[in-house]
């Protein structure tokens, strides 16, 4: 459990170099719960909450859709290991490409605060971290299809996965702590889950595998097979150990 955003890197991993096609498939008020459970000597144990959830943002200048997923240990848990993340995307309502990141953690004391500016102009990513010294600022290359994690979450969503065949095993990147990742995306088939939020739904299987995750599919994410993609179900196998994330509530939803 020591680093809960390497979970949401995981995650991250699910979206493919896909065009940026117009929004179909995430709305401006939904708000999805997780039950983050991790196996604790032979025994998935329930540790955490995560919430995502959408706004529209208006500034004056421009409309923007906030994506925003918070992470937090149930206050039982506080003492053994605290944790406190907040995650959130500022993207284009209409086809959800990222103009600002931020990110800001706190997990058993470990600190750290992260912020991406996209500038499609020069093709390049202003990104800032900080720990305990001062913010520290780095310029980098955008290439056509850069997502941060957050992003990265909902662009599955509005992807053409019903089109893809079973076995489709495909390369992907995303950028993780202002660095570059590559992972490999596997579509299984599907598969039949029973969720409490929204009974039994006929859901995408997919595989994720990197040198950062565990095992070979051993990371599996379950897409709901409608036209709102919903994660209702993620079994993840990292180095800390393995565990699940379980959809509990789901409100807003497009379609």
């Amino acid at each position: 459990m020591r680093k809960l955003s390497t979970l949401l890197f995981f995650l991250s991993f699910i979206v493919a170099n896909a065009q940026k096609k117009a929004n179909t498939s995430i709305g401006e008020n939904e708000k999805l719960v997780y039950t983050a459970s991790y196996n604790m000597s032979g025994l998935l144990t329930n540790l955490a909450q995560v919430t995502m959830q959408t706004t529209r943002v208006n500034t004056g200048k421009s409309n923007y859709l906030r994506l925003k997923c918070n992470a937090a240990t149930y206050s039982k848990w506080d003492s053994f290991f605290k944790i406190r993340d907040v995650y959130e995307a500022y993207v284009n309502p209409s086809n959800l490409k990222p103009y600002l990141y931020k990110r800001d953690i706190n997990e058993g004391g470990y600190i750290k605060k992260e912020k991406y500016v996209y500038s499609y102009k020069k093709g390049t990513i202003k990104a800032t971290m900080q720990k305990k010294k001062e913010p520290n600022t780095k310029t980098l290359k955008m290439g056509s299809n850069t997502y941060d994690v957050v992003s990265t979450l909902y662009h599955i969503r509005n992807m053409d996965i019903e089109k893809a065949p079973v076995g489709t095993n495909q390369k992907i990147t995303i950028l993780f702590d202002r660095k570059p990742q590559t992972a490999y995306l596997k579509l299984l088939g599907k598969e039949t889950i029973n969720t409490k939020t929204m009974g039994s739904k006929e859901c995408y299987k997919i595989a994720v595998n990197n040198n950062t995750l565990k095992g070979t599919n051993k990371n599996i994410v379950y897409l709901t097979a409608d036209a709102n993609k919903v994660p209702v179900l993620i079994k993840f196998s990292i180095p800390a150990g393995t565990g699940q994330l379980t959809l509990t509530q789901a409100s807003g939803l497009k379609n």
